[in-house]
């Protein structure tokens, strides 16, 4: 689905540097002051892929492959970019070599062969002929060598199987949609066969769960997963419970779906939820809704979202080695502020609060609207939420479906026009995946009636200072937070309080579009 049709570029400091945007000041300065052993120099590209006219028809591996030379010549262009600037890793897109929307039949000519990294030490650079059908992976190779970087990138591949091969498609091979990573000599150190499909008929789901994960000196141990992935236990949760993972790379087509699952809004929340790193590369193809990469630390995000330019970008950023989470509860610090403070008290139930059933009173000078608010439904992201209007300068809210129940206590230094409500989900969305969700939400109206509150926007000017909170029956909880002009903001806390999550924020510097706690239920999906 589409988002704005602004363009949304930022700039931010990370580990005293920033992000290089194509045709931006190249701060080679900054590049050179880093220290090696408390950071590197990361790049993803955003690609504008050249596609194929018409995906569904049969072409011959000549064809094909002239038209992801397009694409390579692109991607080198990029790699010899971004070597003058000391990075030391880039990401590339997940489809962004072959192009989208082909059938199993029509993608065969683009896909190359490709050996399992764990059984074959193999250079496609320096050892060109080992194997057939390999012209991608050898000038992938020799990008990583020229470039001399760590490479990720994307592309399909075949596999020859046996019809003794009991999960041997009816045509005699696998084709997989997998991530590859070459080392800067040019050697191919894995592979990550994309598990969790996104209506792509044109592949196969491996047998097994690739959980790929791969070392460097400058940064120690990376993960690999692809697009959808994300939202999944395996592989993405595995590898950073089992795996030691600090750092993710994350090839994508991500199609944007706003209010809650936007590229760079997930690519952040993962972060945030995680305490890692994430290097994630979106295609670029704005008709499609596609747009939005970025380089992503718990704190600071390094990001590109763009609805009307059609060019592509690269996002460069200096990125810390290890990645400091957001102070939560159990380790927070100095002195507590008075909406934090109100905020305890009504979770331990301190008779220093009055609750009713959409209010809190805690102390005489608070005059809070006592007035019973009404419940309401509305679609949001194929979901039917229930959700409560909020009005007035300050106030405490709940609502509840099935056993997930969502709090918010809020102050508004002023009042916008904007109407908002705070919005609870807990259930199985089928939509576009299957897969168990627990949400506490609050969001903007699209305009006055309640069939428009969650709607796909992207500008807002309310400003609030909040505690949004929930009895979630999940340790998987992400952070989605976005402002106006798709700008991604960070919250203040997290953590677990009495049995509660919970996000703090005060202080924004642009109107609230959406704030979200989105749990996820592996188990029950």
């Amino acid at each position: 689905s589409l988002g704005s049709r602004n363009v949304y570029k930022r700039q931010l400091f990370l580990c005293g540097c920033y992000m290089v945007a194509l045709g931006a000041h190249t701060g080679e300065e900054c590049m050179a002051k880093h220290h090696e052993a408390e950071s590197y120099v990361a790049a993803v590209y955003e690609h504008p892929s050249i596609l194929s006219p018409n995906p569904l028809a049969l072409t011959s591996r000549q064809q094909a492959f002239e038209l992801m030379n397009q694409n390579l010549d692109i991607y080198e262009q990029q790699v010899m970019t971004v070597a003058q600037k000391g990075v030391q890793i880039i990401v590339f897109p997940e489809d962004g070599i072959h192009g989208l929307n082909f059938t199993r039949t029509s993608i065969y000519p683009f896909l190359d062969f490709m050996p399992s990294p764990q059984v074959v030490r193999w250079n496609p650079c320096l050892e060109p002929h080992h194997f057939n059908d390999t012209e991608v992976l050898q000038r992938l190779s020799c990008m990583a060598i020229k470039g001399d970087m760590f490479l990720v990138a994307n592309l399909g591949t075949k596999q020859p199987c046996h019809i003794s091969d009991p999960g041997c498609p009816n045509d005699g091979r696998y084709q997989f949609n997998p991530d590859v990573v070459f080392s800067n000599n040019g050697t191919l150190v894995d592979r990550y066969r994309k598990h969790n499909l996104y209506f792509e008929a044109a592949f196969d789901v491996p047998l097994k769960v690739d959980h790929t994960t791969f070392d460097t000196l400058f940064a120690d141990r990376f993960g690999v997963f692809t697009c959808f992935d994300i939202l999944f236990f395996n592989p993405a949760v595995r590898l950073l419970r089992d795996y030691k993972v600090k750092h993710v790379v994350h090839p994508t087509a991500w199609m944007n779906q706003l209010p809650l699952l936007a590229a760079t809004e997930i690519q952040k929340a993962f972060a945030v939820a995680f305490g890692v790193n994430v290097l994630a590369a979106n295609v670029h193809h704005p008709v499609l809704g596609m747009t939005g990469s970025g380089i992503h630390t718990p704190l600071k995000s390094f990001w590109y979202h763009d609805m009307e330019n059609p060019n592509g970008r690269l996002i460069i950023a200096q990125v810390t080695k290890n990645p400091v989470g957001i102070i939560d509860a159990e380790n927070a610090t100095g002195e507590m502020d008075p909406s934090h403070s109100k905020f305890l008290k009504i979770l331990s139930g301190h008779p220093y609060c009055e609750k009713d059933a959409q209010e809190v009173h805690c102390n005489e000078a608070t005059k809070w609207n006592r007035n019973a608010l009404p419940i309401f439904h509305s679609e949001m992201m194929y979901d039917n939420f229930t959700l409560v209007s909020i009005w007035g300068k300050e106030g405490y809210l709940h609502v509840c479906s099935n056993g997930l129940c969502c709090y918010l206590l809020y102050e508004r230094p002023t009042l916008s026009k904007e109407l908002y409500a705070l919005g609870v989900f807990d259930g199985l969305h089928t939509v576009h995946g299957t897969y168990y969700i627990q949400v506490c939400a609050l969001v903007r109206y699209g305009s006055l009636g309640f069939d428009t509150c969650g709607q796909e926007i992207t500008e807002a000017t309310g400003i609030f200072e909040f505690h949004l909170w929930g009895n979630f029956s999940t340790s998987y909880i992400f952070p989605l937070f976005l402002t106006s002009g798709m700008t991604l903001d960070v919250p203040d806390q997290l953590g677990w309080e009495n049995d509660h999550y919970f996000l703090r924020k005060s202080g924004l510097s642009s109107g609230l579009v959406m704030a979200a706690l989105y749990g996820r239920l592996y188990k029950r999906d």
